[in-house]
């Protein structure tokens, strides 16, 4: 802890070698990880045997996943932050020891019922795991200088459209999970497009905030205390911002709609620092919720169960209301990992792994997992201030915002703080979308600070000849 703390804190270790520090956090996550599964697995009765074998094989793989990691950074990227990656580590490895938990109450369940093993979602995640590294890498390689994304910024954002229009045009045998239009299934295989939408779309609001930033800043037209643009200046934001909430919307998919409009809203109001623009956009939303909730049931339905779960507890309320029955189970210090009954939860390797943090790692714990969030949305704030181009201060901040506002979508849905919106844990719930699109905003975050590192600061004016210096008479007193 005392070692995270200093990083975060930029200890003299870290400034003086970047990528030792790295790897000694690297380390320090890779115990914890180790501790938390051993100790899982001894309280889920499996720490020998062919479980217990498995256990350390796959703890093996992750270990070596986390170095490949850290060796493409010191390749790629070595003058890049050295905090990021071993928090983003911490996470994962703790979201598989907790999939791997609830894989085990799923097992022990089936054997009572007589029925078969179910096969294990966190042998699936660790895969798509060494998937995500690999992109990760591949993202450093291929991504040179960040700047150099400002170039397709259009492309990226046409291409982010398609990807969310594929689900909705698809038939549902096609697109269709749990009642939502947001997949592509084909073979047995299953992608959500609309986790990589979301990063490509980011390049083009901060593309196109760079290229108008001045017209969206000072052209238009002034209304009390406000400037409000020119429709036609801000016709390519609101078309990809709209066009999104509403195919979102459309395929119920509307944690990520939200996510999507706050994101935007806050590289909007980084990129001119008005306040206007945040009323405009809270004004907007406002209109669209009141909207969506006489249009749409399913959006009825949500804000029902956000004001009392209980009423409708043996339907659709039964969800939230079992996840805080279990964060009011695990009180401060948590009933121990494996020690729970985090698998009463629906979906609680997805949308309510917070959940299961809670309960079994209890209050503390799950500050803990906070805190890493947190320390990761700072740090890369903190690369996207140090660059020195305007592309890279906006995405970087997009994309450091976008973790951010995922993790508190997802916290405040299950704690019932705002209604239920159905987003994933980065880098912890269990799916192999949310887990590779996470990796590539880690990637760019980390292209970034290694960017903004590494470019020498402007060279100061060279010091005037003598002979050009100016000259002063003074007259000697008597």
């Amino acid at each position: 802890m005392s070692a995270l703390w200093a990083g975060v804190s930029g200890g003299s270790l870290l400034r003086r070698s970047p990528r030792r520090g790295e790897l000694m956090l690297c380390v320090a996550a890779i115990a914890v990880v180790v501790v938390a599964a051993l100790t899982m697995s001894s309280s889920a009765g499996g720490s020998t045997g062919a479980a217990g074998g498995s256990l350390r094989v796959s703890l093996l793989i992750f270990a070596g996943l986390t170095v490949a990691a850290h060796g493409a950074v010191r390749l790629l990227a070595r003058n890049a932050d050295p905090v990021i990656l071993p928090c983003v580590v911490l996470l994962n490895g703790l979201g598989l020891v907790l999939i791997d938990r609830l894989d085990r109450a799923e097992a022990a369940a089936a054997a009572v019922r007589g029925g078969p093993t179910p096969s294990s979602d966190a042998a699936n995640q660790l895969i798509w795991t060494a998937v995500g590294i690999a992109l990760f890498a591949a993202v450093l390689w291929v991504v040179r200088e960040h700047a150099k994304a400002a170039e397709y910024a259009y492309t990226c954002g046409l291409a982010g459209l398609v990807l969310l229009l594929i689900p909705a045009v698809l038939p549902s045998r096609f697109s269709e999970v749990n009642g939502g239009k947001s997949w592509i299934m084909f073979a047995g295989f299953s992608i959500q497009p609309g986790e990589f939408a979301k990063v490509l779309l980011l390049i083009f609001v901060a593309g196109l905030l760079v290229a108008q930033r001045d017209l969206f800043g000072v052209a238009g037209r002034r209304v009390w205390r406000f400037t409000l643009p020119r429709l036609r200046d801000l016709g390519p934001l609101l078309v990809v911002t709209l066009v999104s909430v509403l195919v979102l919307v459309y395929e119920k998919n509307l944690g990520f709609s939200l996510l999507v409009f706050g994101t935007v809203l806050a590289m909007v109001y980084i990129a001119t620092g008005r306040a206007s623009w945040l009323l405009i956009g809270i004004a907007m939303f406002a209109l669209g919720a009141f909207i969506a909730y006489h249009l749409f049931a399913h959006v009825r339905v949500r804000v029902q169960v956000w004001q009392d779960p209980m009423a409708t507890y043996y339907t659709n309320g039964y969800q939230i209301a079992q996840g805080l029955f279990g964060l009011g189970t695990g009180g401060l210090w948590g009933t121990g990992l494996g020690s729970g009954r985090p698998q009463e939860v629906p979906f609680a390797k997805t949308d309510f792994i917070i959940s299961t943090i809670g309960e079994e790692m209890g209050l503390f714990g799950l500050t803990a997992v906070i805190v890493l969030f947190a320390v990761i949305t700072v740090r890369g704030f903190s690369a996207a201030l140090a660059t020195r181009d305007s592309f890279g201060k906006l995405l970087g901040a997009g994309l450091a915002f976008s973790v951010g506002w995922q993790l508190f979508v997802v916290v405040g849905g299950v704690t019932k703080l705002i209604p239920l919106t159905g987003l994933t844990t980065p880098f912890m719930s269990y799916g192999g979308s949310s887990l590779l699109a996470n990796y590539v905003i880690v990637a760019l975050l980390i292209r970034i600070s290694h960017d903004a590192r590494t470019t020498a600061a402007p060279a100061a004016p060279p010091a005037p000849a003598i002979a050009d210096a100016a000259t002063q008479h003074f007259r000697r007193g008597r």
